[in-house]
């Protein structure tokens, strides 16, 4: 609940800094405040800086698709209302789901590939007025689920191999080390979004705002997957869609046209299909391989001692 509350706050301040700071210079302080959040966390508590070398590169690569996807959502808030480019970005899970069947050759049935498409249709309706007003950038959103889908897909292969916060931690350096190269060679181009400004007293809050808003919210998503299975947290995050609506109405005095209303509904109901048919499939399964259920009463029989119960079912 966390992230779905402060995941659009931050969304909703990079729009409000859209208009006035490059795009290069957000990245580079949102990611440059999460190393400076991270890395006194990270010697305080003694955790070790080391990964293997397949480690390495794998969050080489997330880091890359990181900062891409925060870029293409930055850039699409500069021409979008706020809801409509949470709503749109929304499609990364039937993206994850074609991910999950082509890639990792995970078991994918008719009804969930069917869902899919019914979630992209909907999608297309938020996209359509949005795309008849601003062009191009409307598709910016099914870009940033592109992105994300394989930033997941990444980060599902390294998250037992790592902790959390030296992982936030590592590739907020890398992303910084990454990024001013970038900025040194747009401002002597010069090229509009890799420039460097100097920000007003306003924009420095909402530049420092949007750094730790990102880290935290990424934080909570990250520990709630310690205490509970993606498929109980996934319906949580669309939440989002009606915080950013709700935000983008006070802020920015923006709301979703009749059109993009019915996508975001179709989008948000074939989504919740699909965890719910996720959730089913997994249930079967632990069903099918699970022991038999030994009969009432040969327990007792069977042993002198009492049955100690499992740690995961006593009380923390």
């Amino acid at each position: 609940m966390g992230f779905c509350i402060i995941a659009p706050v931050g969304d909703a301040v990079a729009k409000l800094l859209g208009a006035s700071v490059p795009l290069g210079q957000v990245v580079l302080i949102r990611f440059a405040v999460q190393a400076l959040i991270l890395i006194p966390i990270v010697w305080a508590s003694g955790r070790a800086w080391r990964m293997s070398g397949r480690v390495f590169w794998l969050t080489l690569l997330r880091t890359i698709l990181h900062m891409a996807g925060i870029a293409a959502m930055f850039t699409a808030l500069k021409y979008l209302p706020l809801a409509d480019a949470v709503a749109i970005a929304f499609v990364m899970p039937f993206f994850m789901l074609l991910l999950g069947k082509f890639i990792l050759n995970e078991e994918v049935g008719p009804r969930r590939l069917g869902a899919s498409i019914v979630g992209f249709l909907g999608t297309l309706f938020i996209v359509q007025p949005s795309f008849a007003n601003v062009g191009w950038p409307a598709l910016l959103p099914i870009v940033v689920a592109v992105v994300f889908s394989f930033f997941m897909l990444v980060t599902r292969q390294i998250a037992k191999q790592t902790d959390p916060i030296n992982l936030q931690a590592v590739s907020g350096v890398m992303a910084v080390v990454m990024i001013l190269p970038l900025l040194a060679f747009g401002s002597v181009m010069p090229i509009a979004p890799l420039q460097i400004i100097q920000p007003n007293v306003l924009d420095w809050f909402l530049l420092l705002g949007i750094g730790l808003l990102g880290t935290i919210a990424h934080l909570l998503m990250t520990w709630s997957l310690r205490f509970a299975p993606s498929t109980t947290l996934a319906p949580m995050q669309y939440l989002e869609i009606p915080f950013a609506t709700l935000l983008g109405l006070i802020i920015f005095s923006d709301l979703p046209n009749l059109l993009a209303g019915l996508g975001i509904l179709i989008t948000v109901s074939a989504g919740l299909y699909i965890i719910m048919r996720e959730r089913a499939t997994a249930y079967a399964l632990a069903a099918a391989v699970a022991p038999p259920a030994a009969p009432q009463g040969s327990a007792a029989k069977s042993t002198a001692f009492p049955v100690r119960p499992s740690p995961a079912r006593q009380a923390p």
